[in-house]
């Protein structure tokens, strides 16, 4: 059957443009599984691995535009992963963890994670963070540059980690945990990214005394 007049003519559908590549790293499969499938879904090419030293591997290999990792992990963790994303290949990366201690929030921020999103979080929860990552990552392309490790100040937006750190603290939702960043910042009569700063610099000052 012939188009319409000035219509475009019929063809095979074009497949959907991929927001992005990510690698999600999980060793609990289940957590994997859903996180990939909710991420695909949301429009992302989705790499996988449930370990570290395959993390390693399909990064090589597939160079991902940003990473998604789990911290402990049997084998290499997801430090050691992040440490080799960054220094070797120049991809960055977030953290989804079920921790958030002292000293794991110290060694996130040292590694100059994008994001660090406190478990459990649902998918819902996740895709809007890793939306956020990928539009810093196309607004700074100094993130995909090779960096050292970095100090506190090194992480150039610190609100997601204060917000992790309160939802961790405080038994939070993340919109309760940002306004209650807000609502301290208010008090104290400066910005929400100071306070943040000066939330996260505590929380290190803890980390080290406790060393």
């Amino acid at each position: 059957m012939s188009s319409a007049p000035g219509a475009p003519p019929s063809g095979p559908a074009s497949p959907p443009v991929s927001k992005g590549r990510i690698l999600v790293v999980d060793d609990d499969r289940l957590v994997l599984a859903t996180v990939a499938h909710g991420l695909a879904q949301a429009g992302y090419e989705v790499i996988d691995a449930d370990n570290g030293d395959d993390a390693i591997l399909l990064a090589r290999e597939h160079r991902p535009q940003l990473a998604l990792l789990d911290i402990r992990m049997e084998g290499k963790s997801g430090f050691d992963v992040a440490a080799t994303l960054r220094d070797a290949y120049r991809i960055p990366f977030m953290f989804l963890s079920a921790f958030s201690d002292d000293a794991t929030v110290a060694e996130v921020q040292r590694l100059g994670a994008l994001a660090y999103l406190v478990k459990p979080l649902d998918v819902g929860q996740i895709v809007p963070g890793v939306e956020a990552a990928f539009a810093r990552i196309k607004a700074e392309p100094a993130l995909a540059a090779p960096v050292a490790p970095v100090a506190r100040d090194g992480l150039s937006d610190p609100m997601p980690l204060a917000v992790g750190i309160l939802m961790h603290r405080h038994s939070l939702t993340r919109t309760q945990a940002f306004a209650r960043l807000q609502r301290l910042a208010n008090e104290l009569g400066i910005t929400g990214a100071a306070q943040a700063e000066r939330l996260i610099g505590a929380v290190e000052e803890l980390a080290r005394s406790g060393e």
